[in-house]
């Protein structure tokens, strides 16, 4: 007897359909799975035998043969352990084949019978329904992020034998459906904000042009100066990300199996702050079957990166491609995958080891090589997609001490929303550029033309205060992103002479 039953898996961040043939016969009793299975594939075996027996089934003591098709790609997880036990009950006439026609089944089975969750529910529902399918069974606990596509049936169930009895018609199941207006009313519900942080006024300046143009930004200051209290914060000030975007980060956490359950969809912008030890491939992605990595659990928001110099030189390095090309791009012998990586990078450092060296109260104790070396480890390259460096010095007291409130996140973001709505006109008809950080030295040369005035004010910074030359399109960039905060046409000196604030890095001061 043959049964056929459809399920599917993911490939990068999206789906494709997997059909699981089942051939059942009269011979001696055997259960093989082909179809390229991976390890835990192969045991969904033992899982399926005892939950078809422990939810009141007869197991058929014949030969069993399941494929995977299409048989040339590697399948992977456990979500085939439902669509096989399906397979395997039709094939034995204990459910009409009829009823599984335009129905795709996820779920890994417990011993039981239980169905437990699996990953890639948003991506795979989203692939369904592009190939028309018409209902999806999946376990309860993922069921929250497939119902918020539209266009199909989302059925969320507990177990096997509930499963049988529904596709029999025994019992009665509800669609599933997430009211996204609900949720996205929900959007920028923040517990932080720029209001918490005392002084500092000129680093939150920094933050909001950076924020307004999609600029990476490096804060330099000593212990306690606020530097990671900042960047928790920058999220805040971000525009509330479009269903769009929404859709596709969910998706990403997702396939990483880092949704949480109760979550139909990633409504605020991520904010990912990896521990400095991180390895490459948990950075960027990969792995012998690749999985995306922290820069694309960012996607669409904020990757912070604390104590910048204490990662690994190789870690950093691995950094530029998805800065430069805002994606990655993970090969393999048999297989190149892409995960998008479009995030804003905030890093924070000490100027030197100990991290008194720009501190005017405390004595630095490290000597000039030991402050070299350890500047050393960011190189130029990295830095280069960096366009503002700015100083956060320690907070006095009379700051600390102050009953003043301070700025709101909300009124910041609305700036910022103002100011990326004028950038999108700018570039409305170019591909890949949306905001100014987007910009190539095509584009600046362009866009962010200087006066006579504003161009010997640039020159006398370039010579005077030592800047160097892969500073003078950062400078230009950001600029035009000042002068758009401004609401103004043009870029003016005073907004050349706020950008050249934003350039530490490239002083005399750090080249000795």
């Amino acid at each position: 007897m043959l049964s056929k039953v459809l399920s599917s898996a993911t490939y990068g961040i999206d789906a494709y359909l997997v059909e699981v043939e089942t051939h059942v016969e009269k011979q001696i009793p055997g259960f093989i799975i082909v179809g390229l299975p991976d390890s835990a594939v192969k045991e969904s075996r033992e899982r399926v035998t005892a939950a078809i027996k422990n939810s009141g089934f007869v197991f058929p003591l014949k030969k069993i043969t399941v494929n995977l098709a299409p048989a040339d790609i590697k399948k992977e997880g456990s979500a085939f352990d439902l669509p096989i036990a399906i397979a395997i009950l039709s094939a034995t006439e204990l459910i009409d084949e009829e009823k599984l026609r335009h129905t795709v089944f996820l779920g890994e089975l417990s011993l039981d019978g239980k169905l437990r969750p699996v990953r890639g529910a948003l991506p795979i529902t989203v692939e369904a329904r592009k190939k028309g399918i018409k209902r999806i069974i999946l376990p309860i606990e993922s069921s929250a992020e497939a119902s918020i596509v539209d266009g199909i049936d989302v059925i969320g169930i507990r177990k096997l034998d509930e499963v049988v009895a529904y596709l029999n018609g025994t019992i009665q199941l509800q669609s599933l459906r997430s009211d996204k207006n609900e949720i996205f009313s929900r959007v920028n519900k923040y517990y932080l904000d720029f209001s918490d942080v005392k002084g500092q006024e000129n680093v939150k300046r920094a933050l909001e042009v950076a924020a307004s143009g999609a600029h990476n930004i490096l804060m330099i200051g000593p212990p306690g100066s606020g530097k990671t209290m900042l960047a928790k914060r920058l999220p805040t000030i971000l525009p509330p990300l479009t269903f769009e975007e929404a859709l596709e980060t969910t998706k990403i956490h997702s396939i990483a199996g880092i949704l949480s359950r109760d979550t139909a969809i990633i409504t605020e912008r991520p904010f990912r702050n990896p521990h400095h030890t991180v390895s490459d491939a948990a950075l960027v992605g990969g792995g012998s079957i690749p999985r995306p990595g922290e820069v694309s659990f960012a996607h669409f928001g904020v990757l912070f990166l604390d104590e910048l110099p204490e990662f690994k030189k190789n870690v950093l390095e691995v950094l530029r491609q998805p800065l430069e090309d805002s994606k990655v791009t993970v090969s393999r012998s048999k297989l190149s995958l892409e995960f998008p990586a479009n995030f804003m990078l905030a890093a924070a450092m000490n100027p030197c080891p100990c991290g008194y060296f720009t501190d005017p109260n405390k004595e630095c104790t490290c000597t000039p090589p030991s402050i070299q070396k350890y500047m050393a480890k960011i190189s130029g390259p990295l830095l280069d997609r960096i366009d503002i460096h700015i100083e956060v010095p320690a907070v006095k007291y009379k700051e600390l001490a102050t009953v003043v409130p301070a700025e709101k996140s909300d009124l910041i973001r609305n700036r910022v929303i103002k100011t990326r709505e004028i950038q999108l006109k700018r570039f409305n008809g170019l591909n890949h550029i949306f905001n100014n950080g987007d910009m190539g030295s095509k584009e600046v040369r362009k866009y962010c033309s200087l006066d006579d005035a504003g161009e010997e004010l640039l020159k006398m910074a370039m010579t005077k205060l030592g800047l160097s030359a892969r500073a003078y399109d950062r400078i230009l960039k950001v600029s035009r992103t000042i002068a758009d905060i401004d609401n103004s046409d043009n870029i003016r000196s005073q907004h050349i002479s706020e950008a050249i604030q934003y350039r530490s890095l490239d002083r005399e001061l750090w080249k000795h």
